[in-house]
């Protein structure tokens, strides 16, 4: 990636008490937080500059990383944040050219995260439900990823099925992972691994003894992470007083041999 600001580059405005505010540079375009800017002006500087708006306050301006992204992110319902998606990528074993199956797409924060690991010669094939969140996952992955031509986007029910077999990797997000299990047993190959992603306690069980009852899964684990940052400031450093608790809890099974 290019170290100067480019036309059409998301990028983070930081202001001095380290809010952000995501944006887009449209050329001809103004950019208004507390003031305002024009996104001409920005364009070609380097990454990690610091700009002055019309209102005399100065902000830094930074592309934003995947973790800055997606709490970020234009959206209609909760989304999966980097504390979760990067153990789901890792317990996961999303490698590039990988073929991978999402189930429930929401806003498309996973989706981009995946398009990420499994790169260009990679496949990911997205199922969802509602045309409204396939709509803005289908926007965010254009303006906050790019093209993607290994990635498609299916509008239907996966509780029916999936089109796809032998894939490598399965992420599901949805209400009852219980219920998709066969599917993802015939679209998943030996050795493919599933991942759940299931916020409640009760959708835990439900879904853990359903695997165990299924003689096509095995080596199930179920975790959750837990997020906390740390103020350092001179000699006070200590746990800040809030943190990122329970969202949800993730599920890991590998698909066994017949």
């Amino acid at each position: 990636m290019e170290p100067t600001l480019k036309a059409n580059d998301p990028v983070l405005f930081i202001d001095r008490k380290h809010r952000r505010y995501l944006k887009r540079l449209r050329p001809g375009r103004k950019i208004t937080i507390r003031g305002d800017i024009l996104a001409d002006e920005l364009l070609g500087l380097p990454e990690g500059s610091r700009v002055r708006f019309s209102s005399g306050e100065t902000f830094l301006v930074l592309r934003p990383t995947y973790a800055d992204l997606v709490p970020n992110l234009p959206r209609q319902a909760q989304v999966i944040y980097p504390k979760d998606s990067g153990p789901m990528l890792l317990w996961g074993d999303v490698f590039p050219g990988a073929v991978v199956i999402e189930g429930g797409i929401g806003a498309g924060a996973l989706t981009i995260a995946l398009l990420r690991a499994i790169g260009p010669a990679g496949r990911l094939i997205s199922y969802e439900l509602r045309e409204d969140f396939a709509t803005m996952a289908r926007d965010n992955v254009a303006a906050y990823f790019g093209d993607a031509p290994q990635w498609t986007l299916k509008l239907g029910d996966l509780y029916q099925g999936f089109d796809e077999v032998g894939v490598d990797r399965m992420f599901l997000d949805v209400a009852e992972p219980a219920r998709a299990l066969e599917h993802a047993a015939r679209a998943l190959r030996p050795g493919g691994v599933l991942v759940c992603y299931v916020p409640t306690a009760l959708q835990l069980k439900d879904t853990v003894e359903a695997l165990e009852a299924n003689p096509r899964f095995g080596e199930i684990e179920s975790f959750e992470t837990l997020l906390r940052h740390w103020q350092v400031k001179g000699l006070s450093v200590r746990p800040l007083h809030r943190m990122v608790a329970h969202s949800a809890f993730i599920i890991v099974a590998r698909r066994l041999a017949d």
